[in-house]
């Protein structure tokens, strides 16, 4: 089966990757590469009580989200949304573990709400003051591929337009000597049913049995191995680079089951695949 939509926009924030414009002109080779920790923005939209109860997860989902959705020029309070992630929140995780380890096993109830998988989309809920449906899914590396599909689905069954967000972010020590996530890295895509005059892209999306694409960057394929989220990069360098084609995404390496992406650009939409 294939299916099919239209990207209309793009947010990223990573490791020396500011945003879409920024990241599109690294992966094209227009910019030099220029590796620097991750800088979170303050999660916009959350009154000041919820901002300060954020953590990196949620200011990365929210960063990127906030970024596609205005680049989209749609409204955040009725598009649906998928939100995709390897893990929660590290940092959070680790807090709760130190504080069960110890003598005094209280957890304050933020702790406890933000140690939840789908956090981020109820931060989200309230920082766009998005109403419609909201999916929360995970598949552990392959989670940026998973959210792609159910995206794709939704678009291609309900015909609505819906927002994807995968993240993922960095654990500390010792969880990250056994999910070894150097930073924080979020991509958001806004999907249509149909072509706009500000689509970027058409993707047709089926499964097969196939090697991941790779970059030749040796510092941006280092980044696409290392956090779950960054696997979208050689998608994203297709759009930055304008370059129709396929592209593999990993998905189930332990099925060899991979997703591909045909990538058609504007001027290629009426063209048959």
């Amino acid at each position: 089966m294939r299916l099919s939509a239209f990207i209309e926009s793009v947010g990223v924030i990573g490791p020396g990757l500011a945003d879409w414009p920024h990241a599109a002109e690294v992966l094209a080779a227009r910019t030099p590469y220029v590796s620097a920790q991750t800088a979170l923005p303050p999660p916009a939209g959350l009154p000041a009580a919820e901002r300060r109860r954020t953590g990196a997860v949620v200011k990365t989902a929210l960063a990127v989200g906030h970024e596609a959705v205005a680049a989209s020029g749609r409204d955040a309070t009725t598009l649906a949304a998928v939100f995709a992630a390897s893990g929660g929140d590290g940092h959070n995780c680790h807090v709760i573990c130190e504080a069960l380890a110890g003598d005094d096993r209280l957890l304050s109830p933020t702790r406890f709400h933000n140690s939840v998988h789908n956090a981020p989309a109820g931060y989200w809920s309230i920082a766009a003051r998005a109403r419609a449906t909201s999916n929360v899914l995970c598949a552990h590396d392959g989670s940026f591929a998973a959210g792609l599909l159910e995206s794709v689905c939704q678009v291609a069954v309900d015909g609505v337009p819906t927002l994807l967000v995968a993240y993922d972010t960095d654990y500390p020590e010792p969880l990250h000597a056994v999910r070894p996530i150097a930073d924080a890295f979020g991509v958001a895509l806004v999907l249509a049913p149909q072509a706009s005059p500000a689509a970027l892209a058409r993707i047709d999306v089926t499964l097969v049995e196939a090697e991941a694409s790779t970059l030749a960057a040796t510092e941006l394929e280092a980044l696409r191995r290392n956090n779950p989220a960054a696997r979208a990069l050689p998608l994203l360098e297709a759009l930055a680079a304008r370059r129709p084609g396929r592209v593999v995404i990993d998905y189930l390496p332990e099925s060899e089951t991979r997703v591909q992406l045909e990538v058609s650009m504007p001027e290629t939409f009426g063209a048959q695949p």
